[in-house]
């Protein structure tokens, strides 16, 4: 008992610990931030006013050309998505049959396909019923930084004049289409 009782405690040095406990801090910070919570936890919808669409053009999936400016006069739905994306696979047919219902009406929709390769696309594409969708591939994920994209899935709907005027973070309902959409096609 003696030798103990003369022995200080070992102490842990301050500059490794405080590293450890800012490191683990903000892991749980990012960890958090980056969880998309549940569509029906939070309103996902940004009501925010109409702002002009970025910038996108560029060689499709199927070698075509798409460019932004040429689809003016047109409501268009850009749906950013992944093929990893278990809920963009599940959106994808209800986009892909609004599309078609309301093309004649002036509806175009463009996938931005986020972090992926051209075989898994055209796999999911095929899965889905989705072969004739417009796809620009965003490998980088540049273009979606563009346009703010926080995580896929997310929906962007530009108006006739190239405004953004409304975006779904998370997937979209019919119910969501029928109000956000249908309205513009009216126009």
């Amino acid at each position: 008992m003696t030798r103990l009782a003369g022995r200080r405690p070992r102490r842990i040095p301050v500059g490794p610990a405080l590293v450890l406990t800012a490191t683990v801090a903000i892991a749980v910070v990012v960890a958090l931030g980056l969880r998309s919570p549940p569509a029906s936890d939070v309103d996902t919808t940004d009501r925010s006013a109409p702002v002009p669409a970025p910038a996108l053009s560029g060689a499709t999936l199927d070698g075509g050309r798409f460019d932004l400016a040429d689809a003016r006069g047109h409501v268009l739905l850009i749906n950013v998505f992944a093929s990893w994306c278990g809920p963009c696979r599940d959106e994808l047919p209800l986009l892909v049959d609004a599309g078609q219902r309301w093309s004649p009406r002036g509806l175009r929709l463009v996938g931005l396909n986020v972090r992926d390769g051209t075989e898994a696309v055209r796999a999911l594409l095929d899965e889905t019923g989705a072969t004739g969708l417009t796809v620009l591939p965003d490998p980088d994920g540049t273009r979606a930084v563009d346009w703010g994209v926080r995580g896929v899935p997310e929906t962007f709907v530009v108006d006739r004049n190239g405004r953004i005027v409304d975006r779904q973070r998370g997937v979209v309902t019919r119910q969501w289409l029928q109000q956000r959409v249908a309205p513009l096609l009216a126009e």
